[in-house]
């Protein structure tokens, strides 16, 4: 009897152990899957991603568009996030990718004259900071910080490896509040259309933000005049309204070259 109660106890705690066992394991699985994708990033650029709402959220996210005023009326930005097609329609044209395909479609007789490959995709970059560079192929590195109005923002160097997007030796910093974690300053340079990399870099102040779907994007970014690599005073500012950002995918119609457009090359 002492036996069979003996052998009784002894597979009820071992019945026990396993359970226990395989429930700690599963959540242990768990954290693993949450923080997998923050984990490929170093802790700097994970700290100003979550002060934005995540770079997992954002991952979710397929459609971007915001609108602009300029001096001949409005331009929309529409762009497919997962495969960087982009309608920009304003007023005097509309300037397309399909993913393929650059083309411009001038309204009215209007001459398009500005440069369509340099322009395409440059404003929804600076308007989806910090999760742009979140992309693959880019390269992240502690930097010395900016001291702007007595104020020190810790930065982040940005570069990329070869072949990666259209200008792989541009450079960007991202300056943000130590406290907080939100970024507060872009650093950029220029070198589309150049053989070199550029050492002069442009600034941006990010200074007001609104929550879109959960992550915070936005709502104005300041140009700021400069003088040996350092912000000086402030040149104009661009607002962003209209703002939509969709885990729903643009149809692709929408990026199609529109009748009486042509091909950019």
């Amino acid at each position: 009897m002492k036996n069979i109660l003996f052998a009784s106890f002894l597979f009820l705690l071992l019945a026990a152990c396993k359970s226990d066992t395989k429930e700690k394991t599963t959540v242990i699985e768990t954290l693993s899957k949450e923080d997998i994708t923050t984990s490929l990033y170093p802790e700097s650029i994970t700290k100003v991603f979550k002060a934005h709402g995540g770079i997992d959220r954002w991952n979710k996210m397929h459609t971007l568009s915001f609108t602009m005023e300029r001096p001949n009326g409005k331009e929309v930005t529409t762009t497919h996030l997962k495969t960087r097609a982009e309608l920009i329609d304003a007023s005097t044209y509309s300037l397309g990718f399909d993913g393929s395909t650059l083309w411009i479609n001038e309204k009215d007789g209007n001459e398009y004259k500005g440069n369509a490959g340099f322009y395409k995709g440059l404003m929804m970059y600076f308007y989806a900071m910090p999760f742009i560079v979140g992309d693959n192929g880019v390269l992240y590195e502690n930097t010395e910080p900016l001291i702007f109005n007595d104020k020190s923002y810790p930065g982040i160097l940005i570069s990329y490896e070869d072949g990666v997007g259209v200008s792989s030796d541009d450079q960007y910093i991202i300056y943000y509040d130590e406290e907080s974690g939100q970024m507060q300053w872009l650093a950029y340079t220029v070198t589309y259309g150049k053989e070199e990399k550029s050492n002069d870099f442009h600034f941006i102040k990010y200074s007001e933000w609104l929550s879109v779907n959960g992550l915070l994007l936005p709502k104005t970014i300041e140009w700021y005049k400069y003088e040996n690599n350092l912000p000086t005073e402030k040149r104009n500012t661009v607002e962003f309204t209209n703002i939509i950002l969709s885990e729903e995918a643009p149809k692709p119609s929408l990026f199609k070259m529109q009748e009486g457009a042509y091909q950019i090359k």
